[in-house]
């Protein structure tokens, strides 16, 4: 059964606030969410994992044992129309001896958090038999106090793939009945309403807790076929049971562990590498707009840096501007240069580098996406001691989400350089002295009685603060908790919080220098006339004109910049990309 494709609305008004739509075919594609391949991958990435690559008549389908969770396939997750997954069966036999293990080790006496001990700074409280089932409900009910908007769907479906994947590894000890419970939530469609403000990053308490209701069937609210309502009504309507009864230990394992931020961060780096593909088709745009100087791409140079994704980055733009004559000393003369440029300015010379720096980081992010979402991210564990000697708990930190938060850190700030570079790109479009001739403003017919893009422009510059001042490292920001017992805090969930936030405003960006950059080969297209655009370029060019026409006297300009906002956001400007 297909789950519900209608996303909540998530992170800030600015990606989700309603657009002028011009075209109601394209519309349905992007709310499928179908970005099936990487366009232009990330250089060292994965190719991606065994299972079939989603399309929107063909649903995904995952066999979980907590260790062979690729990249790809978790980005497929989020994109997936319809998605099946269920417990290996080697996974689900090791499930249960880690159970039968934990259940006999706390049968000799010991006292382990969680199942028979209490939590945070009531840790030194017992709890006997008849109060440790109990508990598994009042963990829950006290945890699940997040606020704020909720989680998109799709990154909550997620969420219950990785942690259904986490626990297959046995080492949490709950029954293999929670992952199917969990993994029937999944097929067939229901997603907890889970709230992003709550967590400190060490463990995703809050939010997990919300997941936890859900799962258990209280009255929580949860999503099904577009609708939301509490769990204990929606679950039987999606044909589950209306109740799930946890057992001794297995309510801190739904929600101790950074899976929320996983899956947050997974999300943003899907983001990212669109943003990132399309970067460099929007920069072969500009390039070709410009009659840029194409020998900051030569190959040597690059080479001589070593930093092999800079290098692709290099080859990946030649090869888009391949057959262009615009860029070329007659293509300069047409427009008025009668000697030679020399070399452009340092946002284009510079623009491998920058871009192959995020490339670089989008790579790494996928081999942590792997590490974690195959790992054992909770407290306890449970391991089994030498000779077949029994099982023995170990109380620590596996939750803490450091790695994740300061990733993330990482990735909003080179998403906010790339917002800057898109954003002094624009502004070159303005002004004939740096534009090398194009029209003030970029104004069609009568310039003085047309104002053109400036104001469209000036867009994308109030959005560049705002992305700065979200570019503060949370990871720097912890505050003890808790009376003490949780003295540092990652904070990794306002990190990602934050990257997403700057990734919506990353798309309006990327959407005003596409526009103009449209906009300024349209407007000397008539001096240009025996002379190509580079092949990928005049694609691109076309596809954005299949849906936003050139600007030649002035209009009402918000419905264009939306629709261009729209198709930023969808799949067909980068598959107008070619794939190399």
């Amino acid at each position: 059964m297909s789950p519900a494709t209608t996303d909540t609305p998530a992170h800030i008004p600015l990606r989700h606030s309603p657009a002028v739509s011009r075209s109601s075919t394209r519309r349905l594609f992007v709310a499928a969410g179908t970005v099936l391949a990487l366009l232009i991958p990330a250089p060292g990435a994965s190719a991606g994992g065994p299972g079939p690559t989603p399309t929107p008549e063909q649903g995904l389908h995952l066999t979980l044992d907590g260790d062979s969770l690729t990249a790809q396939e978790m980005f497929d997750v989020l994109d997936a129309k319809s998605l099946t997954v269920k417990l290996s069966e080697d996974s689900r036999k090791r499930m249960q001896r880690f159970r039968d293990g934990a259940i006999n080790e706390l049968a000799s006496g010991t006292r382990v958090y969680g199942w028979n001990q209490a939590l945070g700074p009531l840790k030194d409280k017992q709890l006997n038999s008849q109060q440790q089932k109990e508990f598994q409900k009042r963990i829950l009910r006290s945890h699940a106090a997040g606020v704020g908007q909720p989680l998109p769907e799709r990154v909550t479906r997620l969420v219950m793939v990785l942690r259904a994947n986490q626990m297959a590894r046995g080492h949490m000890a709950v029954r293999p009945e929670l992952v199917d419970r969990m993994n029937s939530l999944v097929n067939t469609g229901v997603t907890p309403v889970i709230p992003q403000v709550g967590s400190l990053g060490s463990g995703d308490l809050q939010p997990m807790a919300a997941l936890g209701m859900v799962l258990t069937g209280n009255r929580a609210p949860a999503r099904y076929q577009g609708e939301q309502a509490p769990a204990s009504d929606i679950l039987p309507r999606a044909g589950l049971e209306q109740t799930f009864e946890l057992e001794q230990g297995e309510a801190l394992p739904i929600i101790s562990g950074s899976t929320v931020v996983l899956a947050s961060y997974i999300d943003s780096l899907h983001r990212a590498t669109k943003a990132a593909d399309l970067a460099e088709g929007v920069l072969a745009m500009f390039m070709d707009a410009t009659r840029a100087e194409i020998n900051t791409l030569d190959p040597r140079t690059h080479a001589e840096r070593r930093i092999p994704e800079e290098e692709k980055v290099a080859e990946r733009l030649r090869h888009l501007l391949q057959g262009s004559k615009w860029t070329t000393d007659e293509g300069r003369k047409r427009l008025g240069e009668d000697h030679p440029r020399i070399q452009d300015a340092v946002s284009l010379r510079a623009a491998p580098h920058i871009y192959g720096t995020l490339r670089k980081t989008i790579a790494e992010g996928r081999q942590h996406m792997e590490r974690e979402a195959n790992a054992s991210t909770s407290n306890p564990l449970i391991f089994e001691r030498d000779a077949g000697r029994g099982y023995e708990f170990v109380m620590g930190g596996n939750w803490d989400g450091a790695l994740l938060g300061h990733a993330a850190d990482t990735l909003n700030a080179q998403i906010v350089d790339l917002g800057v570079h898109t954003q002094e790109l624009s502004a070159r479009l303005l002004s004939p002295k740096w534009s090398y001739g194009l029209p003030a403003n970029l104004a069609g017919g009568t310039p003085g009685l047309n104002s053109g893009m400036v104001q469209v422009q000036t867009v994308a510059t109030a959005l560049v603060p705002e992305m700065q001042a979200r570019a503060l490292p949370s990871g720097t920001l912890s505050r003890p908790a808790k009376d003490g017992q949780e003295d540092h805090n990652t904070m990794a969930m306002g990190s990602v919080r934050n990257l997403h936030e700057n990734l919506d405003r990353l798309e309006t960006i990327q959407a005003v220098l596409t526009l103009m950059s449209a906009q300024g080969i349209d407007l000397i297209q008539d001096k240009m006339t025996d002379l190509p655009l580079g092949a990928a370029v005049k694609d691109l060019h076309d596809t954005v004109r299949g849906h936003i026409e050139p600007l030649h006297n002035d209009r009402y300009m918000t419905p264009d910049l939306e629709e261009m906002t729209e198709l930023v956001r969808g799949a067909e400007l980068t598959t107008a990309l070619p794939r190399r």
